[in-house]
């Protein structure tokens, strides 16, 4: 009778003890959904405007400053440049220098504190996001692919994804026969955030959804940083296809052999404009600290 009744004791306890056990997990919900509506809340709202023609790729940045939400210390301070269609810009610096930051805003992910940038005469910020998600690459420092394939994810999570606009868009980027040798080539489950995928694949698959559709604009944070040499002369390749195609580039990059390119250099220091102008008026002034001189400038 006393183990029926601690049987039956148990089996009609196992709820609580289980909703026990996970009111921790509800606790950190709430409060996580908290957070979200709190930045959701202090947010600025995102008036966009009415549909333009399609950007062809100038930028003109005036008097730029930001300030992180919750913080009073600037982190890009007045910075001022122009890049003309087609034209590269190498963006260079120290850590923590704001490179990051500034990338960010130039692709309108973040709303200026004062100044703006304006993308073919227009406010950024402002564009209609429909129609400039589509002219605009963007390949962040952390790779942040989705859980599905290959192709999904190339084709930026598109509900009707062109197979040729796809393969053109590896075959740009030169990661066409990496693909195919994964398993289901196109097709093959990369797992959440990529898991299934080494570093580099995720960083050469992330490139080549950069390159995805038509875009005028692509905007490169260390887009080598995870690559070994093959995938590096593949962004090389990928880089000159951008130049013919009068896309305008900015791409941070550490490398000689990316610095080679760019037409432009902008240094930042501590969040403001050390130098910018063309590349061989700027990087001598600068490859004592950050390169090599015969390296980049021959």
């Amino acid at each position: 009778g006393i183990i029926a009744a601690s049987i039956l004791s148990g089996k009609a306890l196992a709820p609580f003890d289980n909703a026990i056990r996970t009111w921790k997990s509800v606790l950190t919900a709430r409060k996580s959904y908290k957070r979200l509506k709190m930045i959701e809340e202090k947010s600025p709202d995102r008036d966009e405007a009415m549909k333009l023609n399609d950007p062809v790729g100038k930028i003109n940045v005036d008097t730029l400053f930001f300030t992180p939400m919750g913080s009073s210390i600037p982190i890009i301070k007045n910075i001022s440049f122009e890049i003309e269609q087609g034209e590269m810009m190498g963006l260079i610096g120290p850590s923590a220098s704001g490179k990051t930051t500034l990338v960010k805003l130039l692709v309108g992910i973040w709303k200026p504190s004062s100044g703006i940038i304006r993308l073919d005469g227009a406010n950024i910020y402002t564009w209609n996001r429909e129609q400039m998600g589509p002219r605009m690459g963007y390949l962040p420092q952390e790779i942040e692919l989705f859980h599905g394939t290959v192709k999904d994810n190339i084709a930026r999570m598109s509900i009707d994804p062109q197979p040729e606009e796809v393969i053109k868009a590896a075959k740009i980027t030169h990661c066409h026969e990496m693909i195919l040798s994964l398993p289901k080539g196109y097709d093959t489950e990369i797992g959440v955030r990529g898991a299934y995928l080494s570093a580099g694949q995720r960083q050469r698959i992330g490139l080549a959804r950069t390159f995805y559709g038509d875009p005028r604009v692509i905007v490169l944070d260390e887009p080598n940083s995870h690559i070994d040499p093959v995938g590096d002369q593949a962004l090389v390749r990928a880089l000159d296809h951008a130049k013919i195609n009068g896309v305008t580039v900015v791409i941070i990059t550490h490398r000689p052999s990316i610095l080679k390119m760019v037409d432009k250099v902008l240094v930042l220091a501590e969040g403001q404009l050390q130098h910018f102008g063309k590349r061989d008026d700027v990087l001598p002034h600068v490859l004592p600290q950050y390169y090599n001189v015969n390296k980049v400038i021959n």
